[in-house]
C-alpha cells in the first residue's frame, strides 16, 4: 500500500484523529483541530518533507502550511478549491472526498478565520506570519 494510501487508512481508523503522516514505516498521529498540528511541526522545526499527509479539513492556510512542511502529497476529506490551487502550483499531489468552493468556521456561519487572513497573499512565508498573527488576535 502506498504511502498516501496508509495514511488516509490511519486517519479514518479513529475519529479523533484529525491529521496522519507517513513515511515508509514512519507515522504521526495528531488530533488537534485546525492548523495547530501544522504549525506545531513547523514549530519544532521537524522534517516532513516527501512525507504523504492524511487530513479532515485543508483549506487555502492550511496548503500554505504544508508547502512550508514540504509533504509530497496529501489528501483531504474536505478540501477548498483554492488550497487545491496552492498545493497543485507547489507540486503537491492532492486527492479529496469533497472539494468545496470555501471552508467553514466552527460555528458555520462565515468563512473560516484562517482563510481569511491568508486570502490577500500568495506567499507561503507571508501566509504564515498572517496566520500566526490571526491567531494571536483570536487569543485576546
Amino acid at each position: 500500500m502506498s504511502d498516501l494510501g496508509r495514511a488516509k487508512d490511519l486517519l479514518h481508523e479513529k475519529a479523533t484523529r484529525t491529521l496522519v503522516l507517513v513515511r515508509g514505516e514512519r507515522v504521526r498521529f495528531f488530533e488537534e483541530r485546525g492548523v495547530k498540528p501544522l504549525l506545531a511541526l513547523l514549530g519544532e522545526g521537524a522534517d516532513v518533507s516527501l512525507w504523504s499527509a492524511a487530513d479532515r479539513v485543508v483549506g487555502r492556510a492550511a496548503a500554505f502550511l504544508y508547502v512550508l512542511l514540504g509533504v509530497k502529497e496529501l489528501y483531504a476529506d474536505v478540501v477548498s478549491e483554492l488550497a487545491m490551487g496552492v498545493l497543485r502550483g507547489h507540486g503537491i499531489h492532492v486527492e479529496a472526498q469533497t472539494v468545496t468552493d470555501r471552508i467553514i468556521n466552527r460555528a458555520g456561519d462565515g468563512p473560516c478565520p484562517m482563510e481569511s487572513a491568508v486570502e490577500n497573499t500568495d506567499d507561503p512565508g507571508e501566509a504564515l506570519a498572517a496566520i500566526q498573527a490571526k491567531l494571536a488576535s483570536m487569543k485576546k
